[in-house]
């Protein structure tokens, strides 16, 4: 079975997280969401583990897991979903664990895949990626260093550097369906993607299928 792990944090955008998540099931994916500790958390760190996240609109959700890099690697997952929403992607973006696990799967021998949306792509910054296509949320365009090639798109796919992990950038709440989408195609095929978009019956005229 495919697996994917999602991170989440306090901050974390609920849209990103649980549309991603949800799609990603729909397609008979196994999706583990994992949370990236930020300190004591306002809510359930003293009831629960792991702690609730509290989301960006404060919407509160109950991750499967507390990160364990031990746990969260390549070996195990076939894709690695970082979401976006400022608070969560600060956090994120300053976690050594979380910068770790992102080399091990864009390094990993078997091709993997690294999903990142929203301000979630300041991650590629803080671990060091090289350079390649790339997007995010507009707010922070700005930080993006030269050597990447930063795109206006929906949703940016990489794999400009040969042998390592692909690589797929999307930009907001918005294009958070794309981007699952695109997980999915890249993951199970353009017939599993189709066979999910079906039964959700979007407006007509949507575009639902790479490049978006």
């Amino acid at each position: 079975m495919v697996k994917a792990l999602i991170l989440i944090a306090d901050g974390t955008e609920e849209m990103e997280f649980t549309i991603t998540y949800d799609t990603l099931v729909r397609a008979g994916i196994e999706c583990t969401s994992a949370f990236i500790p930020r300190g004591l958390s306002p809510y359930g760190s003293s009831d629960t583990s792991p702690p609730l996240a509290v989301c960006s609109r404060k919407v509160k959700i109950l991750p499967d897991v507390t990160l364990n890099p031990l746990d969260a690697g390549p070996e195990k997952y076939d894709a690695l979903v970082i979401p976006g929403g400022m608070g969560g992607a600060v956090t994120m973006a300053g976690s050594t664990e979380v910068q770790n696990l992102v080399h091990s799967y864009y390094n990993h021998t078997e091709k993997r895949i690294i999903g990142m949306i929203c301000a979630g792509s300041k991650v590629a910054i803080t671990a060091k990626l090289p350079g390649q296509p790339i997007t995010s949320h507009p707010s922070v365009q700005s930080e993006f260093p030269d050597h990447f090639d930063y795109k206006e798109q929906n949703v940016v796919v990489s794999d400009a550097v040969p042998g390592k992990a692909t690589l797929v950038t999307s930009r907001g709440p918005g294009t958070a369906f794309p981007f699952a989408f695109t997980l999915i195609e890249l993951l199970c095929g353009k017939e599993k993607r189709d066979e999910v978009v079906g039964p959700m019956i979007f407006p007509s005229g949507t575009v639902t299928g790479y490049p978006f």
